[in-house]
């Protein structure tokens, strides 16, 4: 199994980060690569289409508001792996108030695709994840 961590000290108080991004529903709001999301099944479910028509649809496996942070796993999407599961938390910074660091994680198994292949191209996703969101917190 593969996986990779990106994480992001960003200007704003945890408290506002999450309140931002802890809705499982809530990617188009700070991810551009994700402009449209859909909420089934309670809200545990969400059907998410990317710039290019693209359906991804994963499922909320974990929630933890109190420690401001969710896993969900992949059901379905156009990604060279099985297994995925991924973790969005909200740390605090120890001594500021002001600033939060933001954690994306995932875990997968390659298909058809080298693990490296797989652990670059969630690299980049979590990373360019990380940076619009520092940029829509710091706007």
């Amino acid at each position: 199994m593969a996986s990779t961590s990106v994480s992001r000290i960003v200007p704003v108080s945890p408290d506002k980060v999450w309140s931002l991004i802890g809705g499982f529903d809530a990617l188009p709001d700070w991810l551009p690569y994700i402009p449209e999301s859909t909420a089934s099944e309670g809200g545990r479910v969400r059907s998410l289409k990317n710039p290019e028509g693209e359906v991804i649809v994963e499922r909320l496996v974990d929630f933890n508001e109190a420690e401001r942070h969710y896993s969900y796993a992949i059901l379905q999407a156009p990604f060279p792996v099985d297994g995925y599961a991924s973790t969005l938390r909200v740390h605090t910074v120890p001594g500021r108030d002001d600033l939060a660091e933001v954690q994306w994680s995932g875990r997968f198994n390659p298909v058809n695709a080298t693990e490296q292949e797989v652990v670059d191209l969630f690299t980049g996703i979590y990373a360019d994840g990380l940076d619009a969101l520092n940029k829509t917190l710091a706007g």
